[in-house]
Formats: C-alpha cells, structure tokens, sequence
C-alpha cells in the first residue's frame, strides 16, 4: 500500500489573493466554478483554492504570521511555452521577486519568491 498527494497548502495571510496570483502564474490550474463551500475563494477567506485538469489541489490557508524562513518545501515550474529565462522575466513582472540566481547558461535554475515570500523554483524547459 502507498499513499497518493491530495494537495499542497501554502500558508498565506491573504489567501484569495494569493490564489489568483498562482491561478494566474499556472496555466494547469484554475478556481473551481463547481465549489461553493462557504468562506472559500473570496476576498477575506479562511482558505482558496485551486484545482488542476487532473484534479491536484493547490490550497492557500489563512495564517497570522509572517514567513519567517526559508521554505521547507517548495514548487518547481517548469515552462510549457517559453525559456526559463523568459518565465522568470514573466513572474517577475508579475510581482514575483528573485530570491537566489542560481542560472549558469542553459543550466541551473533561479529562486524566485510570490508575493507573500513563499518560494519556487524555475527550472529550464523540457521539449
């Protein structure tokens, strides 16, 4: 017997904006028009959420404190469309900040953070 990933939950101090942000940062994932759980995915809640084709939960739960640290565990984007470098500018312009460069050519990969401090990772892209 094995366990499956349900979901992932990011802490958050606004989780519905953080919810779109990362809506708008994933083409795979998106607001799920079927949940209509009270105090879900709307300004002010408890907890957001999305919800991906293959039905992976990416959660944002409400916390008092600020991040204090690094990640313990973070995602990793991979670009579907374009060059990492080029989804980093992206995120970037989109409010991300640049946590750690760690691009070396077509190598490596650079750490970048939301707008809450959560970190991530861009990888390069695979054909």
């Amino acid at each position: 017997m094995a366990s499956r990933l349900a979901n992932v939950c990011l802490d958050a101090h606004d989780t519905f904006a953080q919810a779109k942000w990362w809506s708008e940062v994933l083409d795979d994932f998106t607001f799920d028009p079927a949940d209509t759980e009270p105090g879900w995915n709307h300004p002010g809640a408890e907890e957001s959420g999305l919800v991906s084709a293959e039905g992976r939960h990416l959660l944002f739960l409400k916390v008092p404190e600020d991040k204090q640290v690094k990640n313990r565990v973070h995602p990793c984007l991979r670009p579907t469309d374009r060059t990492r470098d080029e989804e980093v500018e992206r995120l970037l312009a989109h409010g991300a900040t640049l946590v750690h460069d760690l691009r070396d050519g077509e190598k490596g990969w650079a750490v970048l953070a939301d707008p809450e401090g959560n970190e991530f990772c861009v990888l390069t892209r695979r054909d």
